[in-house]
């Protein structure tokens, strides 16, 4: 992203001198003379850096303490230049909140290499250390930032499915390699005008063309899944899903990493704010999620009616199990958490599609309801519905290659099958 340099100078000449200097240094500069124009310009681009002149007309250490005050919640670098080369003026003016106070007349040379070193030092600062990509302040900076531009432009918001399980159950290490590998994949298809940024670790973001946003979210998708199984083991590949840590029984399965790519360019709409613009593409991200495959959605004009359709949120669960006191006493818990609870005998009674279903398996002399997991994970209806099984099979991988997201043996305690039930409820 090109640093903003933000001069406050009513002197045109000199105004204009600094900003040839700084433009030399690829540094986008805008000008402004008073500090009412100034702070328009200040929320619409959020500058890296300020430089006051005393030319304007106001005490230059109450108006460096004013822009402070301002600019609390993104701090951008301030520089006072002054005629003045009285040690207490500078004393006063850095105490008042600028980080550098340079006497006039400046040498060309010294006055570049220090706005060099503060935007250097600003850069840095905003970096995600394993990656050496912006980090999320940076990276919300810049989404302000393309509102005020008139050039067509795209934002693609790109996540790690599935990255903490896989964190999880491969160590950090492990998550961080696929991360710098995905990262390194995302630079290679990106050119020197392209933004790449990150939320979190295992958040993305791409400001980029609005023409080519389509042929990068393809060309993301096939690379992720082309890489992913090598970060796999064999056995977890050969069986197609992670077991995650639990006790000697207990399991709990996780489907594999996948990226998912939401894309909002503005072509059909405007987007009056930054908070506007996120909203827009959290929304475009969710559609775009799929349960175990990487996707990518761009926003279209059929697509972007809001409020077309009103969804409530999935809180139904369903109970199937044998045992009279346990099914009492789990529907009796759960519909004081909040939960829209229904017990069933069996699975053709199944009036809707619920968010998760917590089936009792039976046990080894009867398979029939692991049949009965396998039948549901099978039906695409149910790709979203999470599965708890419980049994007295004690055999996990057995439970979970059938296609439960969690294998809970029998007996066990109430209190852990509703931690579990909220943790899944989260995710």
């Amino acid at each position: 992203m090109q640093p903003v340099t933000l001069i406050i100078d009513k002197r045109r000449e000199i105004s204009v001198k600094y900003r040839k200097l700084l433009k030399s240094n690829n540094n986008s500069v805008i000008i402004t003379k008073n500090l009412l124009s100034a702070l328009k310009i200040i929320q619409d681009k959020e500058p890296d850096l300020i430089i006051i002149s005393d030319s304007i007309d106001s005490n230059l250490a109450d108006f460096c303490k004013k822009i402070r005050a301002l600019t609390y919640n993104m701090r951008p670098i301030i520089i006072a230049t002054s005629k003045s080369a009285e040690l207490s003026d500078k004393l006063a003016v850095l105490d008042s909140g600028a980080d550098d106070f340079i006497s006039e007349p400046v040498n060309p040379e010294e006055f570049l290499m220090r706005i060099k070193a503060h935007l250097r030092r600003e850069f840095e600062s905003n970096m995600n250390s394993k990656v050496c990509l912006p980090a999320k302040n940076y990276t919300l900076r810049a989404l302000k930032r393309i509102l005020s531009e008139n050039n067509l432009w795209a934002v693609m918001y790109i996540t790690i499915e599935n990255f903490n399980n896989y964190k999880e159950a491969y160590t950090e290490l492990a998550s961080d390699k696929l991360m710098q590998t995905y990262c390194a994949i995302m630079n290679s298809v990106l050119t020197e005008t392209d933004y790449l940024g990150m939320i979190s670790d295992n958040e993305f973001i791409i400001i980029t063309d609005g023409l080519k946003a389509e042929k990068i979210a393809n060309f993301l998708t096939f690379g992720f899944d082309t890489v992913a199984p090598k970060f796999y083991s064999t056995q977890d590949n050969r069986r197609g899903f992670m077991i995650m840590r639990g006790d000697e029984f207990a399991g709990r399965r996780s489907n594999f990493v996948h990226t998912t790519i939401g894309i909002i360019t503005n072509e059909f709409i405007q987007y009056k704010n930054s908070n506007q613009l996120i909203s827009a593409l959290l929304h475009i991200h969710r559609m775009a999620d799929m349960p175990c495959k990487s996707n990518y959605l761009i926003e279209r004009p059929r697509i972007t009616a809001e409020n077309a359709v009103e969804n409530e949120a999935n809180n139904k669960i369903f109970i199937i199990e044998e045992d009279e006191a346990t099914r009492i006493l789990l529907t009796t818990i759960l519909e004081l958490q909040g939960f829209d609870v229904t017990v069933l005998q069996n699975i053709s009674e199944i009036p809707s599609i619920p968010a998760m279903i917590i089936l009792d398996a039976g046990d080894a002399d009867d398979f029939k309801g692991l049949e009965i997991c396998k039948q549901l994970r099978e039906n695409p209806d149910y790709n979203r519905t999470k599965l708890i099984v419980t049994s007295s099979i004690h055999d996990k991988e057995m439970v979970l290659s059938a296609g439960a997201d969690l294998y809970i043996p029998k007996p066990y305690e109430i209190s852990n099958l509703i931690q579990w039930v909220q943790k899944l409820f989260q995710n």
